[in-house]
């Protein structure tokens, strides 16, 4: 695995950037919770860590940023995409 999987951030002005990336995890399979550690998350079919040591490191730093310009606001660009991940005809 290398960090090429991990989309850009894009710091667009407003959320639109944050929404983007949310969107990119979705549709690279990638998407995770932003309160899970990269490095925690397992592939359920495999057991195996999901990111390796580099994505893990590119996508805290990716939170850090997103976190610390936007609070909690995070969550709610990232609940559509969580939301149909669990319903597709969301």
């Amino acid at each position: 695995m290398n960090t090429l999987r991990i989309p850009e951030y894009d710091e667009k002005p407003g959320l639109d950037g944050v929404s983007e990336w949310f969107s990119s995890m979705f549709d690279s399979e990638l998407l995770f919770h932003p309160d899970d550690s990269p490095e925690e998350i397992v592939n359920v079919a495999t057991g195996e860590k999901l990111f390796s040591i580099g994505e893990c490191g590119r996508l805290n730093r990716i939170m850090d940023r997103m976190f610390s310009k936007y609070g909690d606001k995070v969550y709610e660009m990232a609940y559509p995409y969580f939301m149909k991940a669990i319903h597709p005809d969301f």
